[in-house]
């Protein structure tokens, strides 16, 4: 773990943004679309984000169908039994509810979290770069970057169906590639297990937000080495996590 980088790449979802209530409500409206009468707490949503769209429908169905939630993160890893019961028609159905409707709503509370922005720049003024890679569709990244962050990232990258979503290196690699720097410069920062694997995957130290959507000891239980509680500590020279 070094104490300085050239390129900073953050994670969107509960790590620069708090994205939670939106995709909750979201959420709610797409699965009472298909039938259910679930209404998803902010606790049982955060399980859903992280892994992409595709895993996020995935488990917000399992748990309208009566899956407990420690079962649902095991979806879109190689121990998942859950998707193959899944029927993919009204996986689609799901997608294509909430699709639009979180596209309009996205932005209605969706705010960066405290100290986010001020870090960003100031570690673009010092001259190093900075990026978002997230499993988030890139079409809802582009605008919740640009509304949020207008010209703080140097670049920003959601999910595409021409790349391979996180936890592959694939995502990275593009972003670093962009940047023009090389793996062992840059650092991911991210508040999930999917984000520990992406970074390990693509050969980046990475360092781990407490405000996000999963709880350090569940976090630690996944390898993670590295956390920060305040935005702030990125800047401190030499610092320890």
């Amino acid at each position: 773990m070094k104490s300085r980088y050239k390129a900073y790449i953050f994670d969107l979802d509960g790590t620069v943004l708090n994205t939670l209530d939106d995709i909750c409500t979201s959420m709610n409206y797409a699965i009472r679309k298909l039938g259910y009468t679930n209404t998803f707490t902010p606790e049982e949503v955060k399980i859903f984000v992280g892994g992409g769209g595709t895993v996020g429908s995935v488990r917000a169905i399992a748990r309208a169908k009566g899956w407990p939630l420690e079962e649902l993160l095991l979806v879109g890893t190689p121990e998942d039994t859950i998707t193959p019961q899944m029927d993919p028609a009204e996986l689609a159905r799901l997608g294509e509810v909430m699709g639009p409707y979180y596209a309009e709503h996205c932005n209605d509370t969706t705010a960066p979290y405290p100290g986010i922005s001020e870090v960003i720049l100031a570690l673009r003024a010092r001259g190093d770069l900075t990026a978002v890679v997230s499993n988030k569709p890139d079409p809802a990244v582009q605008t919740l970057v640009q509304d949020h962050f207008p010209g703080v990232f140097d670049f920003a990258l959601g999910e595409k169906p021409s790349i391979t979503r996180k936890p592959a290196p694939d995502m990275v690699w593009e972003c670093t590639r962009h940047l023009g720097v090389e793996a062992e410069d840059a650092v991911y920062i991210g508040d999930s297990e999917v984000d520990i694997e992406t970074a390990k995957n693509a050969g980046l130290d990475c360092i781990l937000v407490e405000w996000g959507y999963r709880s350090r000891p569940y976090l630690e239980a996944c390898g993670g080495e590295y956390y920060i509680q305040d935005a702030k500590q990125l800047l401190l020279p030499g610092c320890t996590f």
